[in-house]
């Protein structure tokens, strides 16, 4: 297999959902809809019980507080007087002592076996196996599957946190929901300093928890793309050699994912989009995908620049789909309403100017990851010490 960026861009198509959503947005706001709505339309014309009480009945006439118990089992609530759960026959424990979501401390899991053990980057980086990443003896059903097996291991991940912590999640907040379904993937800490709102650094998302709710929810969704993303090429690099998934392999992610513009380029437009997926129009930020196009000086033309885009938009479609597994629709509306509450600024609509409206087809998508992983693992492979040095 052998393609070039350029190339690429003749395997993309219209991504007309986000054609479409961006279209309901303008229609709304007719001031903006000139703005930009004409460069949309000049490329796209013509596409577009066994238990005594009635605990509802309770909830509704008395004071909540009147439930002090609960079950670790079904998570129903129970008053004061109760101590067992007759559906689950388990003792009942009490609200106030369940865990706080911030400190969870939880290493999720995903697990990918092959039948080698490649146990450095000399062993993975090998003329043998460089030779494989070239010929790349990968399709579209083995990416679905990696999908797949992202998604269940998440699920999975998730199942655990609330069965080992107890918790009920239907009384979370907001952004406690969303701070679970991120452990689900990564780890989180937190910042007490510096301008960023956040960051993604060896499985771990870090979130500044000054920042208002809403904020440090889109931040949590923007990093834990950048994992996702990682994580899919960590999956693809492995099943191409067959073998099991080790520090070493994701540590060779992390430098293609970061050794050039072109696949950073690719890695932040994805993050961005996913995380204009769960944000009102208007308040979309592509901050950290334009630094790095103002930094290029030169280095990518604006054609190039636009196919990263497409690339990075069609990732963010697969990151949604594991997303959306979990954060459902009524979740979402959630999130928008949080974000109308802490909101203080008219929202801008500039920033859908950024918007990249094309996605590669299946085949498209093969060749980019073909030119993500052979190129990248190539460049690693002369850079051996430097990659021992993040080791």
């Amino acid at each position: 297999m052998s393609v070039k960026i350029s190339e690429l861009s003749k395997y993309s198509e219209n991504d007309l959902e986000k054609i479409r959503l961006v279209e309901d947005v303008y229609n709304q706001f007719a001031p903006v809809k000139q703005q930009v709505l004409r460069s949309i339309k000049r490329e796209f014309v013509g596409d577009f019980d066994r238990c005594d009480y009635d605990f509802d009945e309770l909830e509704k006439i008395q004071d909540p507080q009147i439930f002090t118990k609960y079950c670790p089992e079904c998570n129903k609530k129970y008053p004061k007087g109760e101590n067992v759960c007759m559906d689950c026959l388990v003792h009942l424990k009490d609200i106030s002592s369940k865990v706080n979501v911030k400190d969870i401390d939880f290493k999720p899991q995903f697990i990918f076996n092959g039948k080698n053990s490649l146990d450095s980057f000399e062993e993975i980086l090998s003329g043998e196996n460089l030779k494989k990443i070239n010929e790349f003896e990968f399709n579209h059903d083995d990416y679905m599957n990696i999908l797949y097996n992202i998604k269940s291991q998440a699920f999975k991940n998730f199942d655990d946190i609330v069965k080992t912590n107890e918790i009920i999640f239907d009384e979370l907040n907001i952004l406690d929901k969303i701070i679970l379904f991120v452990k689900s993937f990564v780890k989180v800490d937190y910042k007490s300093s510096g301008g960023q709102l956040g960051y993604f650094e060896e499985n771990t998302v870090f979130i500044d928890d000054r920042q208002t709710r809403s904020l440090q929810i889109t931040t949590l969704i923007h990093e834990v793309s950048h994992f996702i993303i990682h994580e899919i090429l960590t999956e693809i690099l492995c099943k191409l050699l067959d073998t099991t998934k080790n520090s070493f392999i994701e540590e060779i992610i992390y430098f293609v994912l970061s050794y050039s513009s072109f696949t950073q380029l690719i890695d932040e437009y994805s993050a961005h989009n996913v995380e204009g997926r769960f944000t009102v129009f208007g308040f979309q930020d592509y901050s950290s995908f334009i630094q790095i196009v103002q930094n290029l000086d030169g280095e990518m033309s604006d054609d190039d620049i636009e196919i990263t885009k497409s690339i990075g938009n069609t990732f963010a479609l697969s990151i949604k789909e594991i997303l959306e597994s979990l954060i459902d629709s009524d979740l979402r509306e959630d999130i928008k309403d949080q974000f109308m509450k802490d909101v203080l600024d008219r929202p801008n609509y500039r920033a859908l100017e950024m918007e990249n409206y094309k996605i590669l087809n299946e085949y498209g998508l093969l060749k980019a990851i073909w030119l993500i992983l052979n190129e990248g693992c190539e460049i690693a492979a002369l850079n051996i010490d430097k990659l021992k040095q993040t080791e």
